[in-house]
């Protein structure tokens, strides 16, 4: 998809910004060549000054900066602010300060500010879109020139009413009258910056805007006063501190801006029907922003066009790639990576390449609830869909189906990749060449596994719920260069028939039944069969003739072998 893109237009007012500057670094940034690409200016007492370059840094002087350079300074800019920001006026530029203990001033960075129409094309139809957008990005990527830009299109070229909460006056420059680059936005200045949730809440409840302009959302409270503007229907454009929507995630301050996070427990029957651990992390409520964009250069962006079902697969260990935009060579917009339309379901959209952000890593940020939705598509049927995408190396096999009961579809999905068989997990052991179950189910012999037994259908027994124990049970499934290999029943679950219908004949006859000679793990579990019955039950003999024998009621036995 390609969509021609205007030419930029730079105003930067450097000029008014140099004549604030001591005369003899002026004098230097003045010459040829010194002023493009120009960031910062940085003057700190006993030091050289600097002039700061993508990539390079420049001395401006040989001799270091003196105080009366730095009270040259601050007599020809505005007044600080507590948050030792300070401007010039109808400039966008920012001139920050770094005090002693004393308060007194003994370091200056000076911060061009520029003005750059043209920079959103890239993503403007979002932005005409009315969904809430959210911009994350490194800092000094773009994001306060990207966020002016949207001030300016929403209110001249949409004909909205734009407000812009304006903490340190970055958005609308310095001065009671705001810059000419946010055009018909209207600006509120925010007095001290701990303060600006409350004026953010003042101009929802006084203004009537159609959409309200945020820079930096740094706090809790100013993450909920950006939820109640959403949730009053207006459109929110802001920024915020970070590089990725996985960053504001596992961020406790501003994870509510993606909806929130918080840890659940689920029911045994559950967990065994989603195929999860118990206890998972779900989404708590809708983002308040609908769109992320995560700016990488004004002419590249990386774009998550659904909040809610990029949060939802991260949370459920599925890949959420984003759309790629760039801006070409020729001047013209490509869509690189082409996400998905928001009403494909979410299990046709991402692909299980990672684990899900776990327990643990969430709990470092977060001290209390946490985020993980509830699947409108099973986690077999997603990868069943990546499999048909992403096909094994020999897709002329017909894929082996497994039915997994009581074992984790995660772990299992896992040890599949990592062992690298041709199989797929099913959810009804109907549509099943074999069963994968715990020995603790197997055992009870719940409905399904008995209606699996029926069916004569092989099953695979294992100890423990590890990848381990799942990748041996998969070698199994692996063919060799002649082909030979596939479903082949487990020996185990042999033993536990055998086993089960020597205590049946114990039972209805009431003699001792000796069994075939076994392992020392096959007689621990003809023991512990025995015992569920009541039964007991002793070994006797040598290896590797060492044998059990299972005797009627009232008889005593060694039991478990040590």
């Amino acid at each position: 998809m390609l969509l021609p893109v205007p030419e930029q237009i730079v105003t930067d007012d450097l000029d008014l910004l140099l004549d604030a500057l001591p005369p003899h670094i002026c004098e230097v940034l003045r010459e040829e060549g010194r002023r493009e690409g120009l960031l910062e200016v940085v003057m700190d007492l006993g030091r050289l000054p600097e002039a700061r370059y993508p990539g390079r840094e420049v001395v401006l002087a040989h001799t270091e900066v003196t105080e009366a350079d730095i009270a040259y300074v601050i007599d020809h800019i505005g007044e600080f602010g507590l948050d030792n920001r300070a401007g010039i006026e109808r400039t966008l530029h920012r001139i920050s300060c770094i005090r002693n203990r004393r308060g007194k001033v003994v370091g200056l960075t000076c911060r061009i500010g520029r003005a750059v129409y043209g920079t959103i094309r890239v993503i403007e139809d979002l932005v005409l879109s009315g969904k809430s957008i959210l911009f994350l990005g490194r800092p000094g990527v773009g994001k306060t020139t990207m966020l002016r830009e949207v001030a300016r299109v929403l209110a001249d070229d949409a004909n909205k009413r734009v407000i812009i909460v304006d903490t340190s006056n970055e958005i609308g420059g310095d001065g009671d009258v705001p810059h000419p680059a946010i055009g018909g936005a209207r600006r509120m200045q925010v007095a001290t910056p701990p303060m600006q949730h409350a004026v953010m809440i003042e101009a929802v409840e006084n203004h009537m805007p159609e959409v309200i302009v945020i820079d930096e959302i740094g706090t809790e409270l100013e993450a909920a006063a950006a939820r109640t503007i959403n949730e009053r229907g207006v459109q929110l454009v802001g920024t915020a501190h970070g590089n990725s929507l996985e960053n504001l995630m596992l961020n406790p301050t501003l994870s509510d801006l993606i909806g929130g996070i918080q840890s659940v427990t689920l029911g045994d029957e559950e967990a065994r029907r989603r195929g999860t651990q118990k206890s998972i992390l779900e989404r708590k409520a809708p983002p308040t922003f609908d769109v992320i964009v995560e700016i990488q250069s004004w002419a590249r962006v990386s774009v998550h066009p659904n909040v809610a079902d990029t949060v939802d697969a991260l949370l459920r260990g599925y890949d959420a790639p984003p759309e790629l935009r760039q801006l070409s060579a020729s001047g013209r917009i490509e869509i690189v990576e082409q996400a998905e339309s928001d009403e494909d379901e979410v299990g046709e959209r991402y692909r299980p390449t990672r684990g899900p952000v776990s327990q643990a890593s969430w709990e470092l940020g977060h001290r209390r609830g946490g985020g993980h939705v509830r699947e409108e598509r099973s986690a077999a049927d997603m990868q069943q869909r990546d499999r048909d995408r992403f096909p094994r190396a020999e897709p002329q096999e017909a894929a082996i189906k497994i039915y997994p009961f009581g074992v984790s579809r995660a772990r299992l999905d896992q040890a599949i990749r990592s062992v690298g068989v041709n199989v797929d997990i099913v959810n009804d052991a109907r549509d099943a060449d074999a069963v994968v179950t715990l020995r603790t189910y197997y055992r009870r012999k719940p409905p399904a596994l008995r209606e699996a037994e029926e069916r004569n259908l092989p099953m695979y027994v294992v100890k423990a719920n590890t990848a381990f124990q799942l990748e041996q049970v998969l070698m199994q499934f692996r063919r060799g260069e002649n082909g030979e290999g596939g479903v082949r029943r487990d020996p185990m679950v042999d033993v536990f028939r055998e086993t089960e219908d020597a205590i049946a004949r114990v039972i209805n006859e009431g003699r001792p039944i000796e069994l075939p000679p076994a392992n020392s793990y096959v007689r621990r579990v003809q023991h512990q069969l025995a015992t569920r019955y009541n039964l007991a039950s002793k070994s006797s003999g040598k290896e590797p003739q060492r044998r059990v024998k299972i005797l009627p009621l009232g008889a005593t036995g060694t039991g478990f072998e040590r």
